[in-house]
């Protein structure tokens, strides 16, 4: 029997391209639930006699120096600014595979998910605005519920099988990706602190690196990370959040291979992705969503921001992302994907109000106090937990009662996944 070091190298390309497309497309639920467990274990030890454990292991203070530069944090801004800048990273190399090669290459497969990313930020910004408006720290807040959480919101849909019709996962998965670019402007614009113009400069001379890199044909996914890292920091100490490091190198980073070096951005999508969806955030999951629950009461869980956050999740999402679809569809800008009904994109609208690991992460940036960090995560935790399950039986319902058709596209959903000899790669759970 061939082992995996003595298979050809087109068979190990081609498993690991299938890993990277044929995960997504028909989707984990694995991520997703360690997720959760990891979120639940958070508002568990928040809640209990660990809860002074909890607080002293975030607070941990760790640092890390190289002559004359000290980076001092506690452990939860070294998630929060350190680890995330890795998922970052993936989200950006993600976004830049699905631009040039897959589902939003084209205007005809991007449309549909463009437009309804457009409605599904929209709408909850201007529910959470309505509902806060007149206090300006709260507004601060107005992002939040503008975002969706890939590994849940995928994580729910692959727990429905094989019945959920391709194009669904597909327009879910361009859906999530259009608004964690969103989400990145978002960031960048409205979430950056006091600028350091030397730290800015020097990350600019990074990235020129990184663009020459790229042009004489560097191939090797170690040098874009040594330089990275070195990004990573001068963004950091630039006031602009440090996350935002990820994306910039993802961008860099070539996709193409040569000289019979294989894909660099794939190489490095497919290294990270168990990375970041088992360690990575459920670890930022850990960190962020220990919610005090001691006293909670009606009056807590309708407050403006909670209140602003949960409606902006379950109903502005829904609203948005619908409401668009329809728009564009009624126009001729886009069509539904194949085989989908309305009711089905309805089930996906839901679930794009799981807004969880994204969302809680806007939250950090926008409210630093711990009252409104708290009252942050109810909001997202109690909006994100209806919308999935509002999202999830409705999805089950039209499925169980045969008004989808269980799906075997012969057409491969990513140009990548078709074989030299015509055929196309089998699709198989990542």
């Amino acid at each position: 029997m061939a082992t995996e070091n003595t298979l050809p190298s087109s068979t190990r390309n081609g498993r690991a391209l299938q890993f990277l497309t044929g995960g997504f497309v028909d989707t984990d639920a694995r991520p997703g639930l360690v997720l959760f467990a990891a979120a639940l274990l958070a508002v568990v030890f928040a809640n209990s006699f660990l809860a002074d454990t909890y607080e002293l292991l975030l607070s941990t203070p760790m640092s890390v120096s190289v002559g004359t530069l000290l980076i001092a944090k506690p452990l939860l801004l070294w998630i929060n600014d350190g680890l995330m800048a890795v998922f970052f990273f993936l989200v950006g190399l993600e976004i830049k595979r699905e631009l040039l090669q897959g589902e939003l290459s084209t205007w005809r497969t991007a449309s549909l998910p463009a437009l309804t990313a457009v409605g599904g930020m929209l709408v909850p910004s201007l529910i959470y605005i309505a509902i806060n408006f007149g206090n300006p720290e709260a507004i601060r807040g107005w992002a939040i519920p503008a975002a969706t959480d890939i590994a849940f919101a995928l994580g729910v849909l692959a727990l429905l099988g094989s019945r959920v019709p391709t194009g669904l996962k597909v327009f879910l998965l361009a859906l999530a990706i259009l608004d964690d670019l969103g989400a990145i402007v978002v960031i960048a614009v409205f979430y950056t602190a006091d600028l350091s113009i030397p730290s800015l400069a020097i990350g600019a001379v990074g990235a020129l690196v990184l663009i020459a890199c790229n042009l004489l044909g560097v191939r090797r996914p170690s040098i874009y990370i040594l330089i990275g890292v070195g990004i990573w920091v001068a963004v950091l100490k630039s006031g602009v959040h440090a996350t935002l490091a990820g994306v910039l190198v993802a961008v860099m980073v070539p996709i193409g291979a040569k000289d019979g070096h294989p894909s660099p951005l794939l190489s490095l999508e497919h290294a990270l992705k168990p990375w970041v969806g088992y360690l990575i955030m459920p670890a930022f999951a850990f960190a962020n969503a220990g919610v005090t629950l001691s006293g909670l009461s009606i009056a807590d869980l309708i407050a403006p921001v909670p209140l602003g956050i949960a409606l902006g999740l379950l109903l502005g999402k829904q609203i948005g992302v619908i409401g668009f679809a329809y728009l564009g569809v009624r126009i001729g800008l886009c069509t539904l994907p194949r085989n989908t009904t309305w009711v089905q994109l309805y089930g996906v609208a839901l679930l794009a109000g799981i807004g969880f690991t994204m969302s809680l992460f806007i939250g950090t940036l926008a409210f630093s106090d711990p009252a409104m960090t708290n009252a942050v995560r109810l909001g997202v935790i109690s909006g994100s937990i209806f919308a999935g399950m509002l999202g999830f039986f409705v999805l089950r319902k039209t499925l169980d009662h045969g008004e989808a058709h269980a799906i075997a596209d012969d057409e491969p959903t990513h140009p990548e996944m078709k074989q030299p000899d015509g055929r196309t790669l089998s699709s198989a759970p990542g």
